[in-house]
């Protein structure tokens, strides 16, 4: 199942790559920052910026993995 995932994703262009992890990383990133914001005090809406963050990092490592 991975296997094929990971075909099915190379064999992609570069912009569909790029719209795929932004559009499963970004929620998955949002909504787990704002549920553990509070536990770490911190606003919900904070944490979900935070999130968003954290969730961007996989996709600068795809870009620059891509330019190498």
């Amino acid at each position: 199942m991975i296997r094929s995932l990971s075909r099915w994703f190379d064999s992609k262009s570069f912009s569909v790559q790029i719209l795929v992890l932004a559009l499963v990383l970004d929620p998955i990133g949002f909504a787990s920052g704002y549920l553990l914001a509070p536990s770490l005090g911190v606003a919900p809406l904070m944490g979900g910026v935070y999130g968003l963050v954290v969730a961007s990092f996989p996709m600068s490592w795809h870009v620059m993995r891509q330019s190498a």
